[in-house]
């Protein structure tokens, strides 16, 4: 097919779409504003953890959220610097690759073993996620965050997935073993997904977060997650690891304009035409970042 005639069935499917996988979350978790940011090594072996992006001292940076202090009634959520954060995935995580091609993608053999921080809260298991949450910023930002799975350093691969229900295909955000894919996170979201390990072990998973304030101006930040995966795995192995990897490149996205055949349709006409899918597209997803932002409010 030619690439403008893809490129504007693309945009029409985007407009025809309510809201992408990405856009939803749990709006009802709310953050406070002032929580602490929390120094010193911790390793969170359960309850609930995010990650996303805060101000710290005016500096736009990646820290870890950590929810699980308010399993005490008298406890307080924190956030936690990445490189003083380990979490750590126990061998209550293990789970079998299922026998269905829908999950080819795990690259394993049906019923082989696989470490899996689920989707879906399991009280014995960590539960990673992330938000946009924070109060200043979501005041600051203009729509939304863009997260990047720049690199992964571990003795095997990691996959991280979503899946609508019970019957729905996986959704691949990241994999270890592809290209970088950026995620568009809303503004006011808070989502969790599979986390799936190939083998127990340290693994370091460099993640880029960026994003266009109301002024105009681009922030962005790179910290480095640290997992132990499997309970022999050693939580202060994964404390002292380097990342080494450089990151690779992000994927590229193919020019609209290209000297491919048109089908006759005159490329100035389609360049036209995608013109204004696009002005439509963005205004529908500015309107959709701002409305989130009231809900927030409110």
């Amino acid at each position: 097919m030619p690439v403008m005639r893809r490129l504007l069935i693309g945009l029409c499917a985007l407009l025809l779409t309510p809201t992408s996988a990405f856009a939803q979350g749990d709006l009802e978790q709310k953050i406070d504003e002032g929580q602490a940011v929390v120094a010193g090594r911790t390793v969170l072996s359960e309850g609930h953890v995010d990650i996303g992006p805060r101000f710290v001292d005016g500096r736009w940076t990646l820290l870890v959220h950590d929810d699980q202090a308010k399993a005490d009634p008298d406890g307080e959520s924190v956030w936690r610097p990445t490189d003083h954060t380990v979490l750590q995935v126990r061998d209550q995580a293990i789970l079998q690759i299922p026998d269905d091609p829908n999950y080819a993608f795990l690259r394993g053999t049906p019923g082989d073993d696989v470490f899996v921080v689920p989707q879906t809260q399991d009280p014995e298991v960590v539960w990673v996620g992330w938000n946009t949450q924070d109060p200043e910023v979501m005041e600051t930002i203009d729509r939304g965050v863009t997260m990047t799975m720049t690199g992964v350093e571990g003795p095997g691969s990691l996959v991280v997935y979503l899946q609508s229900g019970d019957f729905a295909e996986p959704d691949v955000l990241w994999d270890s073993e592809g290209k970088p894919e950026p995620v568009w996170v809303d503004v006011n979201t808070h989502t969790h997904a599979n986390w799936v390990f190939s083998k127990p072990g340290v693994y370091l998973v460099q993640v880029k977060i960026e994003a266009e304030l109301v002024d105009g101006k681009t922030v962005s930040d790179t910290q480095v997650l640290r997992f132990a995966v499997g309970s022999k795995t050693s939580t202060d192995e994964a404390f002292t690891a380097a990342f080494r990897e450089t990151p690779r490149a992000a994927a590229s996205t193919p020019a609209a304009a290209t000297a491919e055949s048109s089908g006759g349709v005159p490329h100035g006409v389609l360049l036209g035409i995608g013109a204004v899918l696009l002005a439509v597209g963005f205004a529908f997803v500015l309107a959709r970042g701002r409305g989130a932002k009231r809900r927030a409010r409110t």
